[in-house]
């Protein structure tokens, strides 16, 4: 992919092909989140409301053999195979049976949510939860008996009750042609083992595959599953023109071919998954998972859980809020004394670029003097770090004296708290650039898109504007997004404070 051609407004660019695939594959890449996190939250809502059900049917089993049995003469050892319902029969045990799955994983994407082991793992558990008090009160015989009937009756339950929804939810796709997982596959259609991953695939009804990336091959005719679509130098342009939940690396590729794949994948959004088993590679973080009982590893960052988005955003909503709450004073102070130094307006908003190539306008506490953006060719040759896009000027002159104290605490970035409400910017994320930027960008610089831009990042806790070298900064803001996750947040912020207090590169 080339350089993006500086003619007119980069986010007002209507014709999709003259987007940068990388970019317009960001832009759609929040849907392609949404669908698999609403796959995600549909299935712990079908199955919690499947557990429930089961336990609500091993409960009037209960009360029928209580019922219904002869049990006074049997002796008090007996009696607790068939337990009174009390505490282990309301709404304790159902609590404990949604808890014991959660722990077991028997609610995890794949086949685990299917599986009989970690089913039986998870009741085990819950009943486990339930009578450990029972332990110290009763007689060890008769726990132990009430233990194994209510995991062997629970248990037995819940595998039906499940097994029953997996039929349902089968015949329900196929019947009603509910909206398939769209899945890509890379390998050779003509492997007898990238076949067999393509058949079994097609057996999970959730799924529709729809063509063929080839290592080297270019693009082939072929039946609909069948299709070669592109080679893996193709694949920014066939994920552009091709929607797709999820990649399956049916085989072995090159380490370029992987990053590239990798890379476009995180890009658009989706699912990488590897037939093959592969290794801990940098800030990738493999994960096994099955379908239909055939393993896989899925490859993944932490950028790519929308439910971890979803958190990051209710923090940013709930520390911006409470911010610019505890800070509003200081605030009206800045303001007042940006007044009474120099005239002209106390906020200035600039455009920059954000997540996805977008443009916003990013809001700061004036630092210059009206009229600066004017003035800044006439004093391009005193930038310290020889890079347009990194413009910066020791004792610049037409900082203002109020600003010149703003600048060294890092002051006049407070008001992007507001565009962090608007949802323009995160709390911690890359830096936001201008947009005349993005048409000396190379290939490898998109990848700093990829993510809401913030008001401090790794960047900014690395030495601001003591980083003069472009690449590093690009280096600094992909190296965030590929290992986020809301520790590395936690981390940054505990930084910040001692770097501006350090006021190491301000200026």
């Amino acid at each position: 992919m080339g350089t993006v051609t500086p003619s007119g407004r980069f986010a007002a660019i209507k014709p999709l092909w003259l987007v940068p695939a990388r970019v317009y594959l960001q832009r759609r890449a929040s849907r392609t989140l949404l669908m698999h996190a609403v796959r995600g939250f549909s299935r712990v809502l079908l199955l919690v409301a499947a557990d429930t059900a089961a336990f609500l049917v091993a409960r009037a089993a209960l009360v029928a053999a209580l019922d219904g049995l002869p049990i006074e003469p049997l002796d008090e050892a007996t009696r607790w195979v068939v337990p009174a319902l009390g505490a282990y029969g309301g709404w304790q045990m159902a609590v404990g049976l949604v808890v014991g799955l959660l722990v077991a994983g028997a609610y995890h994407s794949g086949d685990d949510w299917r599986s009989p082991r970690k089913m039986l793992s998870g009741v085990a558990l819950a009943v486990g939860l339930v009578l450990w008090r029972d332990l110290w009160l009763r007689d060890i015989f008769s726990v132990v008996a009430h233990y194994m009937a209510a995991v062997a009756g629970l248990g037995l339950t819940v595998l039906c009750t499940r097994l029953t929804l997996s039929f349902l939810i089968s015949r329900f796709i196929r019947l009603y042609h509910s909206p398939a997982e769209r899945v890509l596959l890379v390998g050779s259609p003509d492997d007898p083992a990238s076949r067999r991953v393509r058949e079994r695939l097609s057996l999970h009804g959730s799924m529709e595959v729809v063509g063929w990336i080839s290592p080297q091959g270019a693009a082939s005719p072929g039946g609909t599953q069948d299709k070669v679509l592109g080679s893996i130098d193709d694949l920014w342009t066939v994920l552009k023109d091709n929607p797709v939940d999820t990649v399956v690396l049916c085989g072995f590729v090159s380490d370029a071919q992987h990053r590239l794949l990798l890379e476009a994948v995180v890009s658009a959004g989706g699912r990488l998954l590897a037939v093959s088993r592969y290794d801990r590679l940098g800030w990738v973080r493999p994960s096994p998972v099955s379908y239909r009982s055939l393993s896989f590893m899925e490859l993944t960052v932490p950028s790519l859980r929308a439910q971890q988005l979803w958190v990051k955003r209710m923090v940013d909503l709930t520390g911006a809020g409470l911010g610019l709450l505890l800070i509003s004073p200081l605030l009206t102070l800045i303001a007042l004394a940006i007044k009474l130094d120099s005239r002209g307006p106390v906020f200035f908003a600039q455009e920059r670029v954000g997540q996805g190539g977008r443009t916003f306008r990013m809001m700061k506490f004036r630092t210059m003097r009206v009229g600066a953006d004017a003035e800044k060719a006439k004093l391009a040759h005193l930038n310290t770090s020889g890079d347009a896009r990194l413009f910066k000027i020791p004792n610049d002159p037409r900082v203002t004296r109020v600003g010149a104290i703003l600048r060294k605490w890092s002051l006049d970035e407070l008001p992007q708290l507001f565009n962090v409400l608007r949802g323009d910017m995160s709390i911690v994320g890359p830096r936001p650039f201008f947009e005349s930027d993005l048409a000396t960008y190379r290939e490898h610089h998109f990848g700093r898109l990829g993510a809401l831009p913030g008001i401090t990042g790794l960047w900014q806790v690395s030495g601001r504007s003591s980083i003069t070298d472009f690449e590093e900064v690009v280096r600094l803001d992909c190296e965030y997004i590929h290992r986020w996750s809301l520790w590395l947040d936690v981390e940054i912020l505990l930084k910040t404070l001692p770097a501006v207090v350090r006021r190491t590169g301000a200026y």
